[in-house]
């Protein structure tokens, strides 16, 4: 850790809120754009697998958004500037989804550079907030500031999901710009509340840092980046974020379009069941956070084991969902996406609460850097998986000439994909093992703590 005061629990959770308003507006274009280009337009689900995968894509230069938060000392202006980017954003590509219904090839054009925005607002204001938890909270601390953080990132996507689909019925193309520019206006507030002043108990020794931080030294991202991937450590996990997430967002794009296809779903139902699905994965985080910290923790709270868990029952989820496919629209949708929530925030909490702990860890201050490069595996598994999942619809559907076997067909193979992950959990190297939860485990949560430890 740094010499700079720790923070305490209310300001980790003011710093959470910073995902709940950028969860908010990234919600909106995985999963309420995604299904109305698909069912409403009948464009390919291709074409927003593209554009997601976009987004991620230009998120490859986390690493370097978090070394500019290394060596300038402050993630404040970062995030600020970044969730100012997110929310232009998500605004363009709401109304680019809104021309789509008028001229298709110009609002795919906007689309396109809205969604480079979307990704330059993530990476930036998302990679500097978590340098700035692994360099400002303390070490029993932070897989509690990860877990709450996280939390609060998917309290975001459900509330939003929520309001939102109750505002989008009647569905019209206007309706849908009105409601995702007040999400938008209404998360940068949030944001700018949620920062200000947060970074004020380490400013002088920040301007210290800053002044002892040579020119050379900020020039040297290449070299900064080398020595992080010359640590086993950061590879081992660099290679279980990337696959592991490739298995996690290869879903993200095709249930909302399988939900209106074979189950009638309406726009404002299928974005509440996206709420359903968000709900799932924040009773799983509380769930692991509330073991971890029980008497059975010894015996069971391994984040190994948890990651293992989480990644099986994943799997079995979309089994569920392959033979809901078949039995629609029968099957209880709604409770086999809240199982696969569930299991995918088991999974999710043990996979950030490493990362968090690991952060730290390494000769050389470069926390930014560490969290940029797993968040830039974490993008490319994201874009690859959204795109992936919705090529596999495409093709699946052209081939097989049935929507109900194409769905079934590729959430088998999506759930194959999660036991990969779970053996590569399996197999750490035992030098890089991951700890017990009472070392890097999800620990309790901020509502354990009393008001003696606030900030």
């Amino acid at each position: 850790m740094s010499a700079m005061p720790a923070l305490g629990w209310i300001s980790i959770v003011r710093l959470g809120l910073v995902q709940t308003a950028l969860g908010s507006i990234v919600v909106l274009t995985t999963s309420t754009m995604n299904r109305v280009m698909v069912v409403e337009y009948g464009l390919p689900a291709m074409l927003p697998g593209i554009l997601v995968g976009l987004h991620y894509a230009i998120q490859l230069a986390r690493p370097r958004f978090g070394h500019g938060s290394d060596v300038g000392g402050r993630a404040t202006p970062w995030i600020v500037g970044g969730m100012a980017i997110l929310a232009i954003g998500g605004i363009g590509a709401a109304l680019a989804t809104a021309w789509m219904a008028a001229n298709a090839a110009a609002g795919i054009a906007l689309a396109c550079v809205a969604f480079g925005f979307i990704g330059v607002g993530v990476g930036a204001s998302g990679t500097s907030l978590l340098a700035l938890l692994a360099r400002r909270v303390s070490a029993a601390r932070r897989a509690a500031a990860a877990t709450i953080v996280w939390v609060m990132m998917i309290a975001g996507f459900v509330v939003t999901a929520g309001i939102a689909g109750h505002f989008l019925d009647p569905f019209s193309p206007a309706r849908l710009v009105v409601v995702a520019s007040a999400v938008a206006a209404f998360a940068f507030a949030l944001t700018l509340i949620a920062v200000y002043n947060i970074e004020a108990e380490g400013r002088a020794i920040d301007v210290a840092r800053i002044e002892r931080t040579s020119d050379v030294e900020k020039s040297q991202f290449q070299r900064a980046l080398r020595e992080v991937w010359s640590e086993p450590r950061a590879r081992q996990f660099t290679l279980f974020v990337f696959v592991s997430m490739l298995a996690y967002s290869a879903q993200d794009l095709i249930l909302e379009p399988f939900a209106g296809l074979l189950y009638g779903y309406t726009p404002g139902e299928s974005t509440q069941l996206s709420g359903t699905q968000n709900a799932g994965v924040l009773v799983g985080m509380i769930l692991v956070g509330i073991a971890g910290s029980s008497a059975i923790a010894g015996r069971f709270g391994s984040m190994r084991m948890w990651a293992i868990g989480g990644c099986v029952a994943s799997a079995a989820s979309l089994a569920g969902l392959a033979i809901a496919a078949f039995h629609a629209p029968q099957w209880p949708l709604g409770a086999s996406v809240f199982t696969l929530g569930l299991s995918n925030g088991v999974f999710a909490v043990a996979a950030i609460g490493s990362m968090m702990a690991l952060a730290s860890a390494g000769s050389a201050r470069r926390e930014g850097v560490r969290m940029g490069v797993w968040g830039a595996a974490q993008a490319v598994a994201f874009g690859l998986g959204g795109f992936l999942g919705t090529a596999a619809i495409d093709v699946a559907r052209r081939l097989l000439d049935s929507p109900d076997a194409a769905y079934a067909v590729v959430f088998g193979t999506e759930g194959s994909m999660f036991l990969v992950a779970a053996y590569l959990a399996s197999n750490v190297d035992r030098a890089g093992r991951w700890s017990a939860v009472g070392e890097l485990g999800v620990g309790t949560l901020a509502v354990s703590s009393h008001a003696g430890d606030q900030r």
